[in-house]
């Protein structure tokens, strides 16, 4: 499946989401950006190929016809997340092996729309200069991810020493404001390396740094919310593709907005638009 030309090439870890009561090796929910982001390209008209790593144990049907490169691993990355009274606890369980150059097919570096979307700094960070001529979009939380001995996710402390240089090949970089801590200096600081930095808010929206034109808020899209998870990864592949099209960084907010509102109305990967809701998005962003 290597084989095949691929039009929105994203790279990360695949992702095992064990929830209370389900710890059993295939009980599990599949996740990760890679399975978000590749559904969303795909309903949005674009062929979706996925570098990423796993042990073979993970269920991959919702992805099933999808191109996919997979390196081998002793394990497959795993997050347990633990909902108490005082909010959720998160914990990576295991890791699967890092991605670098070498596991990219090689016709599938000309893909003219590239996503890098780690979740525990599997990704090396040196492949955001291995694309010449793609528009390159990021999802850099996985890079700001720390966790301690146990494996207990720890809250964002924003430690990203790469910041610079990766940023600086970016068309465009989206994350949470979680990610940074709900630290606005430090997404001021990075805007200035980045042509387009898109700070996510929940239902509150997001804000978008164009350099040399400042910055705008968008409102969200008002929703009964069900499951957040993989919202932001919709919101980006959404952005990141409207963006390549258009040009426009503004209506591209807009219409990622739609898309991340339909998106938490439903549990998990059922979450991603169907193609005609991605119209119905396109429509209503473009009236504003």
């Amino acid at each position: 499946m290597a084989d095949r030309p691929v039009h929105y090439l994203v790279i990360g870890h695949v992702a095992k989401d064990l929830t209370p009561g389900r710890n059993l090796p295939r009980e599990h929910t599949l996740g990760g950006t890679v399975s978000f982001s590749a559904l969303t390209a795909m309903n949005l008209d674009y062929t979706p190929g996925i570098v990423t790593a796993h042990a073979g144990e993970v269920d991959l049907t919702p992805l099933a016809g999808l191109p996919m490169a997979a390196l081998e691993s002793p394990a497959t990355t795993t997050f347990e997340n633990i909902y108490t009274g005082g909010g959720r606890l998160q914990y990576l369980r295991a890791q699967a092996r890092p991605l670098t150059a070498e596991a990219v097919p090689t016709n599938w570096l000309r893909a003219p729309i590239v996503h890098l979307g780690p979740l525990d700094r599997e990704v090396d960070s040196a492949l955001a200069a291995a694309f010449s001529g793609a528009f390159l979009g990021l999802t850099p939380q996985g890079w700001l991810r720390q966790w301690d001995a146990d494996g207990r996710v720890q809250p964002a402390v924003v430690d990203w020493p790469e910041a610079p240089e990766v940023l600086g090949h970016a068309g465009a970089a989206v994350l949470s404001i979680d990610d940074l801590g709900g630290d606005w200096a430090v997404a001021e600081q990075w805007a200035k390396l980045a042509r387009v930095l898109v700070i996510t808010q929940g239902a509150e929206g997001c804000t978008v740094f164009v350099r040399g034109q400042g910055a705008r808020t968008f409102r969200g899209a008002p929703q009964v919310e069900v499951d957040p998870t993989g919202a932001g990864d919709i919101f980006a592949t959404a952005y990141f593709i409207n963006l390549y099209e258009t040009g426009d960084p503004w209506g591209s907010a807009r219409f990622a907005n739609q898309m991340a509102g339909i998106s938490v109305t439903r549990p998990g990967l059922s979450g991603v638009p169907s193609r005609d809701e991605a119209g119905y998005c396109r429509a209503r962003a473009a009236r504003g």
